[in-house]
Order: C-alpha cells, then sequence, then structure tokens
C-alpha cells in the first residue's frame, strides 16, 4: 500500500487565556492524509480551526497534540518546502513585484546567480499575468494584481505543498473567477500538492479533488470527506451544466446549515480515523455499484465505511466510497 504524501494523526489545538489557564479545546481527533498531487480544499464554520490547522500545516504555529508528516518526515517549524499564500498579500512594500518574487527564489536557491534568480521569477509572474508589472510596486497594483504576485511567489519556490488561506476572499467576483482559473492552469502545469481554506462552495467544488468538512467547534473533528467525481478538466463556464454539481452544493449546504451543528462523534459508526468518504455527485446506481466494488478485499479502499455502515443523519443516497483514483490523483 502506497505511503500518503502528507499525514495528519490525532492533531489537537488548545490555547490559554491571559490567565495562563486553558480555555476551550478548539478541535481534537483530527485525521486525515493526502496524496502528491492531491488539491484538498477544507469547509467549515468560523472557529472551528481552519486557519490554526493550516498554520500548523505551515510551521507557523504548534499544536497542542498529535503531529504531521509529509514526505515521511514530521513536520517541526516552517519550511520553503511549503509555500503560503495568506488572505492578505503580505508583500514588501519597498520591493519591486519582480523583488518580491527574486527574494523568495534567492533564499530557496542561494547558489543561482542572479540572472537565473530573475528569469525563473519572471517565469511565474509570467503565468499570473504579471511580467509586464515586474518593476511595479505594490502601491501601483490592484487588490487582484497583488494577489497574483503572492501566489507566483509561492508556485516559484516549487514547494512540496501550497497552502491557501482564503487567499480570494477580499476579491471582487470578476478577479476571484479570473485568479481562480489561473491557479487551476498553474496547478495542473505543476502537478502541486494543494491545501486550501475557503467559506465558499463553489470555489470548494471548481478546485478541490476532495473536500474535508469541519463540524462546529469546541471539540471540532473532520465529520466528512467529499470526493468531486467530475472531470477534472473543468470550468467556471461548465461547472453549473454538470448534474453533479448541484448534487454536491446541495450536500455541502445542507451539512453546513445542519450537520455541522452535529457532533460527529455522538453518530453511529463514526471515528475521527475513519471518516466516511462520500461522493454526492454520483447517482444511486453508480453508488450501489462502487459501494459493492470496494467490498474486495484487494480494493485499495476496502475497510472504510461504505454506504450501509455510515454514520445516522448523513443522505444514504450520497454515501459510498470512489474508487482510490478519484481522492488520490488528478483525474485527466
Amino acid at each position: 500500500m502506497t505511503l500518503s504524501f502528507l499525514r495528519v494523526e490525532g492533531l489537537a489545538k488548545q490555547y490559554v487565556d491571559t490567565n495562563g489557564k486553558p480555555g476551550p479545546i478548539v478541535f481534537d481527533d483530527v485525521y486525515f492524509t493526502m496524496a502528491r498531487g492531491e488539491f484538498v480544499a477544507i469547509i467549515g464554520h468560523s472557529g472551528c480551526g481552519k486557519t490554526t490547522i493550516l498554520n500548523v500545516l505551515a510551521g507557523l504555529e504548534q499544536a497542542s497534540g498529535g503531529a504531521v508528516f509529509m514526505d515521511g518526515r514530521e513536520l517541526s517549524g516552517p519550511s520553503l518546502d511549503r509555500g503560503v499564500v495568506f488572505q492578505s498579500h503580505a508583500l514588501m512594500p519597498w520591493r519591486t513585484v519582480l523583488g518580491n518574487v527574486t527574494l523568495a527564489v534567492a533564499s530557496r536557491w542561494p547558489q543561482w546567480s542572479r540572472e537565473q534568480v530573475r528569469e525563473h521569477s519572471l517565469k511565474f509572474l509570467d503565468m499570473v499575468g504579471l511580467a509586464a508589472a515586474a518593476e511595479k510596486k505594490p502601491h501601483q497594483l490592484s487588490g487582484g494584481m497583488k494577489q497574483r504576485v503572492g501566489i507566483a511567489r509561492a508556485f516559484a519556490i516549487r514547494p512540496k505543498m501550497l497552502l491557501l488561506d482564503e487567499p480570494f476572499g477580499a476579491l471582487d467576483a470578476l478577479t476571484r473567477g479570473t485568479i481562480q482559473d489561473e491557479l487551476l492552469a498553474i496547478v495542473r502545469a505543476t502537478q502541486q500538492t494543494v491545501f486550501m481554506i475557503t467559506h465558499d462552495v463553489d470555489e470548494a467544488i471548481l478546485l478541490a479533488d476532495r473536500i474535508l468538512l469541519m463540524s462546529n467547534g469546541p471539540h471540532a473533528k473532520i465529520a466528512e470527506m467529499v470526493a468531486i467525481t467530475m472531470p477534472r478538466r473543468r470550468s467556471r463556464e461548465t461547472l453549473h451544466h454538470d448534474p453533479q454539481y448541484y448534487r454536491i452544493r446541495n450536500h455541502l449546504v445542507d451539512f453546513l446549515m445542519h450537520r455541522a451543528k452535529t457532533p460527529p462523534q455522538s453518530l453511529p459508526g463514526y471515528g475521527p480515523r475513519q471518516v466516511p468518504l462520500l461522493s454526492p455527485g454520483m447517482d444511486e446506481a453508480m453508488s450501489a455499484a462502487t459501494a459493492a466494488a470496494v467490498q474486495d478485499a484487494d480494493h485499495p479502499l476496502h475497510g472504510h465505511p461504505t454506504s450501509g455502515q455510515a454514520a445516522s443523519g448523513m443522505p444514504m443516497a450520497a454515501l459510498h466510497l470512489v474508487p482510490a483514483a478519484a481522492h488520490q490523483a488528478r483525474v485527466a
């Protein structure tokens, strides 16, 4: 069995108050894995700990319990192996667009010549349509252009994993859509592994291979995983023409409106190490066939909860496991 590229085991976070007394446990018993080249989005209500999980993955915050392993090594502290794009652009205002990218690239490859660093940086600025703005300062850019610089900088260091903390949340709808398309194109070209926080269910369906759904805090957990079974080469223009889109979207919205309030550990059959993997986009006939297939002991997902074993309170027609390729590799 192939080892996961990223493995999160028993992650927990509890803050202390100003008097040093332990506060509520934000989340605990968080387990999930990611395959190399997979795009995973995480959705949940404010306060469930999404950003804290991302910060732990980035090495910017320490968990109260559990561990994170990437490429077979336990993560400890920040590293250029992980690129981060924050909600704000986080650019250095005194440096040019190109200077912001070259600083990161030169840190990643200190042995490179100045011309190598410049050429490599311009390549990624060109990918986000900003090669012509290379000599501008951040104050001369629009909000969308600043975020493009942040994305180019993150991709330019060729991290093993890219972490996105609602990078498009502050942008208008048209700009957000354009940058989403650019991000998809770069991810396809680089086969980058991506972990993204979003509150936008449509954005998650468009970009992700798999979506993690978190229950409300305190003691938040990953309650469900949703496989996006639509063809990987999808676009904003065609997304709503696929009948799977509405089934997936309705499932996500229903979770956020209703099921997120229920502690998953109170549901029969739930276990934090065996979170149900659902594919609501597939119809019932396809669901039954796929669920039957995973009963084979040789199937990669044998042993995971199937529709017949699912926790109560979840739509039974939507519950089944999908082949490993649907969530462990990018679909061509």
